[in-house]
């Protein structure tokens, strides 16, 4: 049993540090405190980082104490890993902004009932200068650049500032605080895992265990999952817009998202990865089935008919059987010295509620990616026949492959 045990928590990491930790670990014959910080940047959990998520999920089902820590603290920093210029920082209001919407979303994946959450501001945000000195003597600045990032940075003639040479410190002494026996991460995150364990060393403390997980491509199949590449999946999205992105991944990856993302098991993903390969499994078919499992751990009793309502609209091409009608501002639409109405369509998409901003609706008409009723629309303002909505009342507006809405009015008129 306690060898399944093992193999279950060690299914899809990427790295164990040192190699044999976790065993050592484990025969403590205690609950572990595993540690799991995550920054409120952004306003979703993605499948990306569901994958950490559900590897802590499988530390409590174990029995070990899952310590989630709100990064509300480091995320006023910004954490450099993997990132090729400085991170813009955010304001403490952004990120508490942030932080509420998330954690009802890490409950779709961890058991609220058996967690220790934390928020890093309560022993970071108290440390003094002399604090921060001190923490700053146990490396140097040779030690952060063998970081690939910093080091390719630095090759580059890119700026690097000392406050994101503080972050793995600040990570790291995380682990200090809370006495974390594992922490989990990306593989991204390996470094900063790293420098908890020297910290804690440093303070009389048994060193963590550092797992590192994979990291999920997005749906362009290329870049790492994120939201600021408009590549991601999110947990808390409609179960419809889910299997819809899921389905658009590229082959190669069904695997990868059925050993990181279901819980399917080691053992199948051996057999599709080897279908694949061979010819046996259709692509098609494995890649449905695996939307289904993601769709149902999401939204259970969904996934047949997020599945009916993808092939609607992309087998039958029909329109979906549920489009929301949607009310937008006189503001949308200006009135041209010659007395004619025109809609912007940016702004009538942001109104919409199909995109995030105007740039991005701008964006995706250069994309060929807008259509209205049915029909492709680049153009950024439209004549509008008659008073704002005019002949556009009713029409259904889409956005990329899954996204629609229907004009139903303007406020106020």
């Amino acid at each position: 049993m306690a060898t399944d045990a093992l193999a279950r928590l060690r299914t899809g990491a990427a790295e164990i540090a040192p190699e044999g930790g976790l065993e050592e670990k484990l025969a403590l014959g205690r609950p572990l405190r595993v540690k799991l910080g995550l920054d409120p940047t952004a306003p979703a959990v993605t499948l990306g980082w569901a994958v950490v998520l559900r590897k802590l999920r499988q530390f409590q089902d174990a029995g070990h104490v899952a310590v989630l820590i709100v990064g509300d603290f480091t995320a006023r920093v910004g954490d450099p890993s993997g990132r090729s210029a400085t991170r813009p920082r955010l304001t403490k209001d952004e990120v508490d902004r942030y932080a509420e919407p998330l954690l009802e979303q890490f409950w779709k994946i961890v058991d609220r009932e058996r967690v220790e959450l934390r928020r890093n501001s309560e022993w970071l945000e108290p440390l003094g200068v002399e604090d921060v000195l001190r923490l700053a003597s146990t490396t140097t600045v040779a030690r952060m650049l063998e970081r690939d990032d910093f080091a390719k940075r630095y090759a580059e003639g890119q700026p690097i500032s000392v406050m994101e040479f503080l972050y793995p410190l600040l990570q790291g002494y995380d682990s200090v605080a809370v006495d974390a026996d594992v922490e989990l991460g990306g593989t991204d995150q390996l470094f900063n895992l790293l420098v908890g364990r020297e910290l804690q060393r440093g303070h009389g403390q048994d060193p963590q265990i550092a797992l590192t997980m994979p990291l999920l491509e997005g749906t362009d199949g290329v870049q790492k999952m994120s939201q600021s590449l408009g590549n991601y999946i999110g947990v808390a999205e409609p179960a419809e817009e889910m299997f819809g992105k899921l389905m658009s991944i590229p082959d190669r990856l069904i695997g990868k998202y059925e050993l990181l993302s279901t819980d399917l098991g080691p053992d199948d993903h051996d057999r599709v990865v080897a279908g694949l390969e061979d010819g046996t499994i259709h692509p098609n078919e494995e890649k449905r089935r695996m939307a289904r499992a993601i769709v149902e751990l999401y939204h259970p009793g969904a996934a047949e008919r997020a599945e009916a309502a993808f092939d609607r609209v992309f087998k039958r091409h029909e329109l979906p059987s549920e489009i929301p009608d949607r009310t937008v501002p006189l503001s949308v639409f200006a009135k041209k010295d010659d007395g004619d109405w025109v809609v912007h369509v940016p702004a009538l998409l942001e109104a919409l509620e199909l995109v995030g901003s105007r740039s991005e609706g701008r964006r995706l008409q250069d994309q060929g990616g807008v259509r209205k009723d049915g029909v492709q629309e680049s153009h950024e303002d439209v004549p509008v026949v008659g008073d704002p909505p005019g002949q556009l009342l009713g029409s259904v507006w889409q956005v990329g492959r899954r996204r629609f809405a229907r004009l139903a009015g303007v406020e106020g008129t």
